[in-house]
């Protein structure tokens, strides 16, 4: 359900959209900003569901037409602007915010299109919308997702209001995966631990039944990582992307091992590891690498990363990676 209360963390930003509500300042462009599952979306229908309740409160009764159309998908004037193509182009935008908005709106006070992705859009799409955005109708309202709000054009940025979303702690989320979830509190301690402040992401390892032997898969490839062949670590990490958690959660699970390393090497405290129970390990691989070492395969692995979310071949990734963590 879409409800401010039932949203874990995040507490600045709930507090910020529910005084713009109740102060009615609220502005015509907002940009809601964090990485994949931190609840981009549940925040701005949450936002969206609240402005067009017919209660006009700060937070939404649930029960009114509006509220249960929201819930539903169906609401006529929150509109989930969608794109077909790899990036959002200038007609995707032209046709269904440009071409739209000036049509009033059917049932509720505002007109609310949300655009998931909106860093996918076009440099050609970007500056059609910034003309929605510099002169919009009063009762418009545009919400764009990004995973990375440093694509957008600084004139874009410029105009709307910046929300940066935050890791929520380990213990809110394994509240919330206990709760609301009924996991086990071993595997939900386990998930928010390895989640790093995201909901989104602990709940999916928490659903997993893969997870924990994806996890000692990955423990086992980077425990015996050093002594192993090119195409031997290669092969591992095509096994694992056969399982169901994405491959970008066994890189994430790969950059944490890494910057174990690099925290036991400069503290020598083993309390502050998340791979506790693989201290000797960490502490061996510690002692052989150099800082500058480390940061390099951090660095590899990220860009992979990247990479792999912009649709490069997987074998050429990881051939890349790979080749950067045998020279470190």
């Amino acid at each position: 359900m879409y409800d401010f209360g039932s949203i874990v963390g995040h507490e600045q930003i709930i507090e910020h959209l529910q005084s713009a509500i109740k102060m009615g300042k609220v502005s015509h462009a907002y940009i809601i900003n964090g990485e994949k599952g931190m609840g981009k979306k549940t925040i701005a229908y949450t936002f969206a569901k609240t402005l067009q309740c017919g209660e006009a409160a700060t937070n939404s009764c649930n029960t009114c037409k509006s509220c249960l159309q929201v819930e539903s998908g169906n609401h006529p004037d929150v509109i989930s602007v969608t794109h077909e193509k790899l990036s959002i182009g200038v007609d995707d935008i032209r046709v269904q915010v440009n071409g739209d908005i000036a049509i009033k709106p059917y049932s509720g006070p505002y007109k609310i299109y949300i655009i998931d992705d909106a860093d996918k859009m076009t440099e050609q799409a970007q500056n059609a919308l910034l003309k929605t955005i510099e002169e919009p109708p009063a009762y418009a309202i545009i919400i764009l997702l990004t995973t990375n709000s440093s694509k957008l054009l600084p004139t874009i940025l410029s105009r709307c209001v910046m929300l940066n979303l935050k890791p929520v702690s380990s213990d809110a989320i394994k509240e919330n995966l206990m709760k609301e979830y009924n996991v086990p509190d071993y595997m939900a301690s386990m998930s928010a631990t390895f989640s790093q402040g995201i909901l989104g992401r602990a709940i999916r390892y928490a659903s997993s039944e893969e997870f924990t032997q994806s996890k000692e898969e990955v423990l086992h490839l980077l425990k015996y990582i050093d002594d192993m062949e090119l195409y031997e670590i290669m092969e591992a990490i095509k096994k694992l992307s056969t399982h169901k958690l994405e491959i970008n959660d066994y890189l994430d699970l790969m950059i944490l091992w890494y910057r174990d390393i690099l925290m036991f090497k400069v503290t020598k405290n083993p309390n502050l590891l998340l791979f506790k129970e693989e201290y000797k390990f960490i502490s061996e691989q510690a002692r052989k690498k150099d800082y500058e070492g480390i940061e390099n395969i951090i660095i590899a692995m990220n860009k992979a990363k990247i990479r792999l979310n912009a649709n490069v071949n997987f074998d050429t990734v990881m051939e890349l990676m790979l080749l950067t963590l045998k020279e470190n």
